[in-house]
């Protein structure tokens, strides 16, 4: 088998995406912040010391996925074209809603950058309320959809979790 990340003598290397063709390409990424209803109700009140939770975190969220090729390895250094990430509550599962999307005109996707997003933002929410409960869970971090490039489009099928 042939990685591409390592050369011929099995030293990891960057992709050589040198003679890829530029095309537009988009990410969304999602991501779950679960949290205890005191939690829930100090964001959605505004009383969480050091902050609003759900504004600091849409800001951490696109400053680390502004740095996603510095976080993870052999990632491209991509020129962005457009990021935002939304949080917002969902209160019948006592929860934070995460979600990014990522756009460039690029040789290479930008899924990393959608994904680093969602999870920059899950942390800073788990910092800023760490203090109040210890317990929060980050879960369900995944990519949703993507276009462009030479894998063209995805589209995550709705999960379903079986419990058992």
């Amino acid at each position: 088998m042939e990685f591409s990340h390592l050369d011929k003598d099995g030293h990891p290397r960057m992709v050589d995406v040198s003679d890829k063709t530029t095309t537009l390409r988009s990410a969304t990424a999602v991501g779950t912040v679960n949290l205890t209803r005191d939690v829930f109700v100090m964001i959605e009140k505004g009383q969480v010391k050091k902050g609003d939770v759900l504004q600091i975190a849409e800001l951490a969220g696109i400053n680390t996925l502004k740095k996603t090729w510095e976080l993870i390895p052999l990632c491209h250094s991509i020129r962005l074209d457009h990021a935002s990430v939304k949080c917002s509550l969902d209160n019948s599962a006592l929860a934070v809603r995460i979600t990014c999307l990522v756009k460039a005109r690029e040789v290479t996707g930008v899924e990393m950058e959608a994904l680093t997003g969602v999870t920059g933002a899950a942390l800073t929410i788990y910092d800023m309320c760490k203090g109040v409960d210890k317990s929060i869970v980050i879960s369900d971090i995944r990519l949703l959809s993507k276009t462009g490039g030479k894998s063209g489009t995805f589209i995550a099928k709705e999960r379903k979790e079986i419990i058992e």
